[in-house]
């Protein structure tokens, strides 16, 4: 699983997700928790393990630590290309799994 938390992390790195700043004393700290899911074929075996870091945004308080909501989102153009390509090859697409989602404003 090591190399698929290395793997998550070199996404957000890679994208510029976030900064690391000095904690400040008078805010909230938002913790973060690792998700770990095995992805499963139709016989029901492991084909790939999949390690996804989220924040705890449970313990933000509104107006206080945020100001703004955000959802995770592939973007359009992406999820565009992989139907047209999909079509293109007559493959049948059943499931379409996100390496990495941006956070968008809602």
């Amino acid at each position: 699983m090591l190399g698929q938390c290395d793997e998550e992390l070199d996404q957000i790195e890679k994208n510029d997700i976030w900064e690391l700043v000095p904690r400040p004393h008078d805010k909230n700290i938002i913790g973060t928790k690792w998700i770990f899911k095995n992805n499963l074929n139709e016989n029901g075996e492991v084909i790939r393990n999949k390690a996804r870091l989220f924040c705890k945004g449970h313990a933000q308080q509104e107006s206080i630590d945020f100001e703004e909501t955000f959802a995770p989102a592939a973007r359009l153009e992406a999820i565009r290309m992989f139907l047209v390509l999909s079509s293109f090859h007559n493959f049948k697409v059943y499931k379409m799994d996100v390496k990495s989602t941006f956070l968008m404003d809602t």
